[in-house]
């Protein structure tokens, strides 16, 4: 039986892909779906930005698209007139 462990990533102790994916299969169902949600997980950690300031970024982002759009800058396109479009030049690369 493989062993999860919660230590962080380390040089020494990593597995290639192919080990990994060999061994999988041979767990049992409810520890392999553990490992996998504990990998899963594991990605969340990757971003060390504060949800704050993440939120912040958004706002302003926001902020600057809505003064853009006020000062006319910016053409609105309907979404289905858009999507039209978008599969019109689709059909064509593909013809």
């Amino acid at each position: 039986m493989a062993c999860v462990s919660s230590r962080p990533y380390d040089q020494t102790m990593a597995l290639d892909m192919a080990e990994i994916e060999q061994a999988l299969p041979s767990l049992a169902p409810d520890t392999r779906a553990a490992v996998i949600e504990r990998g899963l997980l594991s990605l969340e950690d990757v971003d060390d930005a504060p949800e704050a300031e993440i939120a912040e970024a958004g706002r302003v982002e926001l902020h600057r698209r809505v003064e853009v759009h006020l000062h006319g800058a910016t053409e609105l396109i309907d979404a289905d007139e858009r999507f039209a479009q978008r599969r019109a030049r689709l059909s064509a690369r593909r013809a």
